[in-house]
Order: structure tokens, then sequence, then C-alpha cells
């Protein structure tokens, strides 16, 4: 399983890349991260026209039950993917 340092330095260098992912790749690089900082989704989802603060709701939702270590390993693994 990937150590706290090692998911903070992913997350700091997917700052690095130098092209900008696309959205499903924007997407689950959010949810992996949040899944793995935070753990399950919280709250309420979000309603009306903020399609953006939707997709990213249903996208870490999506991650729902996956433990924080597994989430912190496989964003670690998918950044490294993405170099």
């Amino acid at each position: 399983m990937a150590t706290p340092e090692e998911f903070e330095a992913a997350a700091a260098r997917s700052k690095e890349l130098t092209a900008k992912p696309d959205n499903a790749t924007l997407l689950k690089l959010y949810s992996l991260y949040k899944q793995g900082s935070e753990g399950d989704v919280s709250g309420d989802r979000p309603g009306g026209f903020d399609f953006k603060a939707i997709a990213k709701y249903d996208a870490w939702a999506g991650q729902r039950g996956k433990s924080q270590d597994e989430a912190r390993q496989e964003y670690v693994d998918f950044v490294n993917s993405l170099f």
C-alpha cells in the first residue's frame, strides 16, 4: 500500500503533467484523491445546473466502499501511468 508520503508526492506530481488530461482522467484523479484523503463521499448530491459539481460528486460516489489505503494505492499507480 502507498504511504501517505507517496500519496502526497503523487498529488504534487499530477500537477506536473505537460498536457491537460481529458475529463474522464481528471474525474478519476479527483475521485481517487478524495476517497484516499477523506473516505466515502458525504452530503447531498448537488442539484440544478452545476454540472461540474454533479460530475465530481458522482465520480467520488463511484468510489464508495473502497478503503482509503486502496484508493491511495490506485491513485499513486494511476498518476504514475500518466507519465
